[in-house]
Protein backbone atom coordinates (compact mmCIF):
# COMPACT_ATOMS: atom_id res chain seq x y z
CA UNK A 1 0.00 0.00 0.00
CA UNK A 2 2.90 2.29 0.81
CA UNK A 3 4.36 1.73 -2.69
CA UNK A 4 1.07 2.67 -4.34
CA UNK A 5 0.93 5.86 -2.28
CA UNK A 6 4.46 6.85 -3.36
CA UNK A 7 3.59 6.01 -6.96
CA UNK A 8 0.53 8.28 -6.87
CA UNK A 9 2.51 11.06 -5.18
CA UNK A 10 5.15 10.74 -7.93
CA UNK A 11 2.53 10.99 -10.68
CA UNK A 12 0.90 14.02 -9.05
CA UNK A 13 4.30 15.65 -8.54
CA UNK A 14 5.16 15.03 -12.19
CA UNK A 15 1.97 16.71 -13.34
CA UNK A 16 2.57 19.70 -11.10
CA UNK A 17 6.18 19.99 -12.27
CA UNK A 18 5.19 19.72 -15.93
CA UNK A 19 2.54 22.41 -15.43
CA UNK A 20 5.08 24.76 -13.83
CA UNK A 21 7.67 24.09 -16.54
CA UNK A 22 5.05 24.66 -19.24
CA UNK A 23 4.34 28.18 -17.88
CA UNK A 24 7.93 29.30 -18.60
CA UNK A 25 8.55 30.03 -22.34
CA UNK A 26 11.79 28.01 -22.34
CA UNK A 27 10.06 25.15 -20.57
CA UNK A 28 7.18 25.36 -23.03
CA UNK A 29 9.67 25.03 -25.92
CA UNK A 30 11.34 22.10 -24.20
CA UNK A 31 8.05 20.29 -23.65
CA UNK A 32 7.01 21.02 -27.25
CA UNK A 33 10.29 19.49 -28.48
CA UNK A 34 9.79 16.42 -26.29
CA UNK A 35 6.23 16.11 -27.58
CA UNK A 36 7.44 16.39 -31.19
CA UNK A 37 10.03 13.66 -30.63
CA UNK A 38 7.47 11.40 -28.99
CA UNK A 39 5.06 12.01 -31.87
CA UNK A 40 7.81 11.25 -34.40
CA UNK A 41 8.67 8.05 -32.54
CA UNK A 42 5.06 6.86 -32.39
CA UNK A 43 4.57 7.69 -36.07
CA UNK A 44 7.64 5.62 -36.98
CA UNK A 45 6.45 2.75 -34.83
CA UNK A 46 3.01 2.90 -36.43
CA UNK A 47 4.51 2.91 -39.93
CA UNK A 48 6.75 -0.04 -39.08
CA UNK A 49 3.79 -1.93 -37.63
CA UNK A 50 1.68 -1.32 -40.73
CA UNK A 51 4.59 -2.37 -42.97
CA UNK A 52 5.05 -5.63 -41.05
CA UNK A 53 1.31 -6.23 -41.07
CA UNK A 54 1.17 -5.86 -44.85
CA UNK A 55 4.18 -8.17 -45.22
CA UNK A 56 2.54 -10.83 -43.07
CA UNK A 57 -0.74 -10.32 -44.86
CA UNK A 58 0.97 -11.04 -48.18
CA UNK A 59 2.63 -14.16 -46.79
CA UNK A 60 -0.66 -15.39 -45.32
CA UNK A 61 -2.42 -14.81 -48.64
CA UNK A 62 0.28 -16.77 -50.47
CA UNK A 63 0.03 -19.66 -47.99
CA UNK A 64 -3.76 -19.63 -48.22
CA UNK A 65 -3.57 -19.80 -52.03
CA UNK A 66 -1.03 -22.63 -51.89
CA UNK A 67 -3.20 -24.55 -49.42
CA UNK A 68 -6.26 -24.07 -51.63
CA UNK A 69 -4.30 -25.33 -54.65
CA UNK A 70 -3.05 -28.33 -52.68
CA UNK A 71 -6.57 -29.11 -51.44
CA UNK A 72 -7.90 -28.88 -54.99
CA UNK A 73 -5.18 -31.21 -56.26
CA UNK A 74 -5.86 -33.65 -53.43
CA UNK A 75 -9.59 -33.51 -54.15
CA UNK A 76 -8.95 -34.19 -57.85
CA UNK A 77 -6.59 -37.06 -57.04
CA UNK A 78 -9.12 -38.58 -54.64
CA UNK A 79 -11.85 -38.25 -57.26
CA UNK A 80 -9.63 -39.90 -59.86
CA UNK A 81 -8.84 -42.71 -57.41
CA UNK A 82 -12.56 -43.25 -56.72
CA UNK A 83 -13.29 -43.29 -60.45
CA UNK A 84 -10.47 -45.80 -61.06
CA UNK A 85 -11.68 -47.99 -58.21
CA UNK A 86 -15.24 -47.84 -59.56
CA UNK A 87 -14.04 -48.79 -63.05
CA UNK A 88 -11.97 -51.66 -61.65
CA UNK A 89 -14.96 -52.90 -59.63
CA UNK A 90 -17.16 -52.78 -62.74
CA UNK A 91 -14.59 -54.78 -64.73
CA UNK A 92 -14.50 -57.42 -62.02
CA UNK A 93 -18.28 -57.75 -61.93
CA UNK A 94 -18.67 -57.90 -65.73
Amino acid sequence: MKTVLWFLIGIAGGFVLAHLVNKDPRGHELLAEVDARITEFTDRMGDAYREQESRFSGIVDDVRDAAADAAGAARAAASDAVDAATDAAKKLTD
